[in-house]
């Protein structure tokens, strides 16, 4: 029975990362409508939405190639490989010891270029005008990203994740300038990566104001359901990330079973605070030009590189 308890936590962490991204999104959306003064759909409202996606037929454009038919399942494959690194409830998590930060990144990095070569299959002036916003993004983001993460294995001593939440909880990573500085630059990225406000409107599909919209607008069906989900998720995946590398507690260690109901109400608690802080940030905020988006995310890298900085001077 012991040789079947990896596979069993690591396949209730995939559940718990397919659930827990339309709920993270319905949460988000109800508050929204509460901050604003109008009536919600629901929590639940995500998950109604897709199973009425997945029963309608995919129509597909003529000139439609492999890529534009298999950039879904990519897409959503790799963002559910990389909830299956993430040490979400537990660090007991057998794919978090073969696979680091970099790795997570990249896994990252390969859903979003897919999609972004399925924008410009099809040969529409919009997809096109998305993936290349999209890959404007991505290349300013991810140095960020990196700069930021490498700032936090610095300090931990490691770029894995299990031993960076392993350091935090046992108190030998403690309040630093240089993760303040990360914390700073993480939360610039989280708001870019996952097209939220002020980067992008989620909610909007003017061809002037969206990005990763643009490049899904040929989609329908199964296809179109797959790539919301994996939107989805991967909003929740970066707020685990940050979780994971800013403020672990409450993540049950390996072995730690009798604590995994305690990691599940902090999980909980913790995705409440942080739909908050998004509703918080967006609602008295507008879609910023996309001129003024490479300063946005140079400010990232800015805090990023000052957090990498103040380790080598200051600790």
């Amino acid at each position: 029975m012991k040789t079947f308890i990896p596979a069993i936590i690591e396949g209730l962490q995939v559940f718990i990362v397919l659930l827990a991204g339309p709920l993270l999104v319905g949460w988000v959306r109800v508050l929204k409508c509460w901050a604003q003064g109008r009536a919600s759909a629901g929590v639940f409202q995500p998950y109604r939405d897709l199973s009425k996606l997945f029963v309608k037929d995919v129509v597909l454009a003529h000139n439609a190639s492999w890529i534009f038919r298999s950039a879904p399942y990519v897409f959503f494959g790799s963002t559910l490989m990389a909830g299956a690194v993430i040490p979400i409830v537990t660090t007991g998590v057998p794919l978090s010891a073969t696979a680091d930060i970099i790795a997570l990144v990249a896994l990252f990095a390969l859903g979003r270029f897919f999609i972004a070569l399925a924008g410009m299959d099809i040969g529409t002036a919009f997809g096109g005008m998305g993936s290349s916003r999209e890959m404007m993004v991505a290349s300013l983001a991810e140095p960020a990203l990196l700069m930021s993460v490498f700032t936090v294995s610095l300090v931990a001593g490691s770029t894995s994740l299990t031993h960076i939440v392993e350091a935090v909880t046992s108190g030998i990573v403690m309040l630093r300038p240089s993760l303040a500085f990360a914390l700073l630059a993480f939360a610039l990225i989280i708001i870019a990566e996952t097209g939220r406000i002020p980067i992008d409107n989620p909610a909007t599909h003017l061809e002037l104001t969206m990005i990763h919209e643009a490049m899904i607008l040929e989609y329908s069906g199964r296809h179109l359901a797959l790539i919301e989900w994996a939107g989805m998720m991967k909003l929740f995946l970066y707020f685990a990330l940050c979780t994971a590398l800013f403020f672990p507690w409450g993540i049950a260690g390996a072995g730690s079973f009798t604590m995994a109901a305690w990691a599940l109400g902090a999980l909980a608690l913790k995705l409440v605070v942080f739909g908050f802080l998004i509703v918080l940030v967006e609602t008295p905020l507008a879609k910023m030009r996309i001129f003024r988006v490479p300063e946005f995310l140079g400010m990232a890298f800015l805090f990023a590189t000052l957090g990498m900085l103040s380790f080598f001077i200051l600790e």
